[in-house]
């Protein structure tokens, strides 16, 4: 069965890291489609690593191959994608990665560039930060399964979306996850 699988979460919540996790825990990924990866193979044009990212996603479409996408949710490109991808057939999942604050993922991205990594303006991730239940609600439609990840210590999951509705999973439920919930009990 081919799939689409979404890593989703705003800037330095560890969508990368998620992807290695689930490298070694499944099989299916399929093609891994990560723009940030693609830039810095490029030279670190953004512009040129989107277009390239773009063009692998329609390459696997039309394939009908399975492909994994590393994505903020903003903008409504992935929204389109995953309904593209349903209607040709394809599973598609969401692997949701979140944080409390925005503060600590500009932390993790002042991390990241002190060993090397790229950066991205504040402002950027401030806004998709602001914007995440609504990008989320965009995609949950076209999920067969949707997971949610907290990334406070390690990647524990503490939600799934079956059937319109938002299960909590554990003993932990961070402030993240119950403002998800409550978004989503609110539409």
């Amino acid at each position: 069965m081919k799939s689409y699988t979404i890593i989703g979460g705003v800037n330095g919540t560890g969508k990368s890291s998620l992807t290695g996790v689930l490298k070694t825990q499944t099989t299916d990924l399929g093609v891994i489609v990560d723009v940030d990866k693609i830039t810095a193979q490029t030279g670190g044009s953004a512009i040129q690593g989107g277009k390239i990212a773009l063009e692998r996603i329609e390459d696997c479409l039309r394939k009908g191959v399975s492909f994994t996408q590393e994505t903020t949710l903003s903008g409504r490109r992935t929204e389109l994608t995953a309904a593209r991808a349903k209607e040709r057939g394809y599973t598609v999942r969401l692997y949701y990665v979140g944080l409390d604050t925005p503060e600590e993922c500009l932390a993790r991205i002042e991390n990241r560039v002190r060993r090397g990594g790229h950066n991205i303006r504040e402002d950027d991730v401030r806004r998709r930060f602001a914007g995440r239940w609504e990008a989320v609600a965009k995609v949950l439609p076209y999920c067969g399964e949707a997971r949610f990840f907290d990334n406070d210590n390690g990647f524990e999951e503490v939600a799934e979306y079956r059937n319109g509705e938002l299960i909590l999973k554990g003993q932990k439920h961070p402030r993240w996850i119950l403002e998800l919930s409550g978004y989503l009990a609110g539409k």
